[in-house]
């Protein structure tokens, strides 16, 4: 297994970051969380998990231990890949689904794209003993970067996939109302919904 990678940041693209590893380019899936951190050319370490299939092998990163142990973990729930995992973590943070699994909270899972109601009932019946404890309050984790400032989050991401500053003024200009839509309802706006939307109005601009 590979447990992490560490280079410089050789290219950036909205799901995946290319690290060099001794004159190797290793592509690392990751949230639009931790793709924000990381800028081309730039020292970067982040924890992996390699997913092995009959036809592929996809590295998948993370910005620190806790959340590749988390993505590992929820894969033990029946019916929840990789992709489901990753999705899980680009919305919320690992002490953020563990508190949910905790509390029995399906609105906190089913905010996940491609979780319904009937999914998150048996995903928290299946979790309840495997997530174990919420460790605090304040981690680094996506969800609570996202709670902190979707903006910065966004703007960030934008700048580490090359765009220029205006450029990335304008695209968190452009989705601010469907943020500010989500925060009215009461929810929270997700950073990996608002980057797909960002770039779209950026290609159209163009």
């Amino acid at each position: 297994m590979i447990a992490f990678v560490s280079g410089p940041v050789a290219a950036l693209a909205p799901d995946t970051a290319v690290v060099e590893v001794g004159g190797i380019g290793m592509a690392v899936q990751c949230t639009p969380g931790t793709l924000s951190g990381l800028r081309v050319g730039q020292q970067a370490k982040l924890a992996t998990s390699l997913v092995v299939r009959e036809d592929s092998l996809t590295l998948y990163g993370f910005a620190d231990d806790d959340e590749r142990q988390t993505f590992e973990l929820l894969q033990t729930a029946s019916g929840v890949g990789p992709r489901l995992a990753q999705a899980m973590l680009a919305v919320h943070s690992p002490d953020t689904l563990r508190l949910a699994v905790a509390n029995g909270d399906e609105k906190t899972l089913t905010a996940v794209p491609g979780i319904g109601k009937k999914g998150a009932q048996k995903l928290l019946l299946e979790l309840k003993d495997r997530l174990g404890a919420p460790v605090g309050t304040g981690g680094a984790g996506v969800g609570s970067a996202v709670t902190a400032g979707w903006g910065d989050q966004l703007h960030a991401a934008l700048i580490g996939l090359g765009y220029a500053t205006r450029e990335a003024d304008e695209a968190v200009s452009a989705v601010a109302p469907q943020a500010e839509a989500a925060v009215a309802e009461g929810g929270t706006p997700q950073v990996s919904q608002l980057l797909k939307a960002a770039l779209q109005s950026l290609n159209r601009a163009r």
